[in-house]
C-alpha cells in the first residue's frame, strides 16, 4: 500500500489561491511556445518542486517527458513556472513536490495535474484526456493546486 501513495502524490490537482512568484526556469526570450503554470497550495518549509509537460503517447511513462522544469521550493504557497513547449498541440501537465527535497516519493509529498482530475487510492493516474490542455503559440496558462495525504485521504493542505 505504500508503493500507492508516491503514485497518487504525483497525480493530484484541486484550486487553491495565494501571491505567485514568477520563476522562468526552462524558457528563454527565444522559447516561441511557453505554458506558464501556477502552483498554488504548495506546503511550506522547502524540498523539490518539479513540472513535467507530457503528450499522449508518452503520458506518465517514466522518462517519456517532453520538457522539465525543476526548482527548490522555499516559504511560498504559490509559484509560476515557464515551461518550453515543443509547439502547438494538447498536452498534460504532472506536478511533484518532494517536500524534504530527497529525490524519492514519500508520504509528505505532493502532486498536481492540469485540469483537476478526480482521484482516488484506487484510481491513482489520471488519464490524458482528463488532463489534456491545448498550448497555442506564444505564452498559454494553467494553473493547478498542490495535494497531499492527510491521513487514508488526499487533498489540498487548508
Amino acid at each position: 500500500m505504500t508503493r500507492l501513495y508516491p503514485l497518487l502524490l504525483t497525480a493530484l490537482v484541486v484550486p487553491a489561491s495565494a501571491s505567485a512568484q514568477h520563476v522562468t526556469a526552462g524558457c528563454t526570450a527565444a522559447t516561441p511556445h511557453r505554458l506558464i503554470v501556477t502552483v498554488r497550495g504548495l506546503r511550506t518549509g522547502g524540498g523539490d518542486l518539479r513540472v513535467q509537460l507530457y503528450d499522449e503517447p508518452g503520458f506518465l511513462q517514466k522518462g517519456r517527458w517532453l520538457a522539465r522544469v525543476e526548482v527548490p521550493s522555499d516559504s511560498r504557497r504559490s509559484v509560476e513556472l515557464c515551461v518550453p513547449v515543443p509547439r502547438p498541440g494538447t498536452y498534460g501537465i504532472a506536478v511533484r513536490h518532494d517536500a524534504n527535497g530527497n529525490g524519492k516519493s514519500d508520504g509528505g509529498d505532493g502532486g498536481a495535474f492540469s485540469r483537476d482530475p478526480a482521484l482516488s487510492l484506487l484510481r491513482l493516474k489520471p488519464a490524458f484526456a482528463q488532463v489534456a490542455v491545448p498550448v497555442g503559440s506564444g505564452i498559454s496558462r494553467i494553473a493547478v493546486t498542490m495535494n497531499y495525504r492527510h491521513g487514508f485521504s488526499i487533498g489540498p493542505d487548508r
